[in-house]
């Protein structure tokens, strides 16, 4: 495995901050491979925790996105330099990362993916689990508190929300499918930050190809595409105004929220965050600085937050279960 630069600083972070885990530079995650309800070989990976009684963690990524988005965040959060490990999961959904492409484009829906993730679980053995979703991923997240409420005991929200803006989606629709490939890595590293250095300006110019390497798949040493290139054949915005998901956020009022918001979002507002604040009984905004859509999740600022979420929720969780 590659070893990489695994996190960076935010403006102002204090040094009284807990040291976090060191990134290991070998695989220390095992890899699961699963049939979905329509016959495609799909994919996630299992960041183990031995002996941990913990509430587990998903990770559900973006659009075009793939489980190597969550990396530096599952090594932290399953790490056993750390005093509470948990276990993590993530997902590849159908057409992304190291999952099957399906080979009808008009499955790839959210419906489709929402129940790929309720079948992985099923499998797992997960419930009452703690959801990071990204972007997509937290759109799944608000959908399966709605249908299936006893999947999900708590849930981060990275920079998504019940509206999402629609210069960010035109933004983002503007280039699913229609970016160049690369023909080696260190190229790969120069478009990523050609295209990516607005939305991130403190970003290090060296950990460029690292992100990179999230995006892409590898094949013989090679970038080649992370997602299955019709998808953008899904990615089009219909006429009128945007569908609002209120209903489904309000299924979440149940559990726990933390809200992750990069100060540079196109995607989620100031106003949809503060407004999705005041109508949950118990959420957590915090605002990333210098990130746009969505946070990288391997910063210090939003790797602490989460875990120290994740301990605040568990208190409930075990109280629960010692009940």
């Amino acid at each position: 495995m590659r070893s990489s630069r695994p996190l960076f600083s935010n403006p102002g972070t204090s040094s009284a901050a807990p040291t976090l885990p060191a990134i290991p530079d070998r695989q220390n995650w095992r890899d699961i491979f699963f049939t979905s309800r329509d016959g495609l070989r799909l994919y996630a990976r299992h960041y183990p925790a031995p002996g941990s009684s913990l509430r587990p963690v998903l990770c559900l990524p973006g659009l075009t996105r793939n489980s190597r988005d969550f990396h530096q965040l599952a090594s932290v959060l399953s790490s056993p330099q750390q005093p509470a490990p948990r276990h993590v999961y993530t997902v590849d959904y159908r057409g992304r990362g190291r999952s099957a492409y399906d080979p009808d484009w008009r499955n790839y829906q959210v419906m489709n993916e929402l129940l790929d993730v309720l079948d992985f679980m099923t499998i797992e053995g997960l419930s009452d689990t703690a959801i990071v979703g990204t972007s997509r991923g937290g759109i799944l997240a608000m959908i399966m508190a709605a249908v299936r409420p006893s999947s999900i005991g708590a849930v981060v929200l990275n920079d998504i929300g019940p509206l999402i803006e629609r210069e960010g989606l035109l933004r983002i629709v503007s280039y699913v499918g229609r970016i160049p490939l690369p023909a080696t890595w260190a190229e790969a590293g120069e478009l990523a930050r050609a295209m990516g250095q607005r939305q991130y300006p403190a970003v290090p110019d060296d950990m460029w190809e690292d992100l990179a390497r999230q995006q892409y798949n590898d094949e013989g040493g090679r970038p080649a595409y992370g997602y299955d290139q019709e998808l953008n054949r899904t990615a089009s915005i219909m006429d009128g105004p945007l569908p609002e998901l209120w209903p489904q956020f309000k299924a979440l009022s149940r559990v726990p929220v933390l809200v992750l918001r990069g100060e540079l979002s196109d995607i989620l507002s100031t106003a949809t965050a503060e407004r999705m604040q005041r109508e949950h009984p118990d959420l957590t905004l915090l605002t990333v600085p210098e990130q746009g859509h969505a946070p990288l999740l391997r910063d210090e600022m939003s790797l602490h937050a989460i875990m120290d979420f994740l301990a605040r929720a568990d208190v409930t969780w075990m109280g629960r279960h010692i009940s």
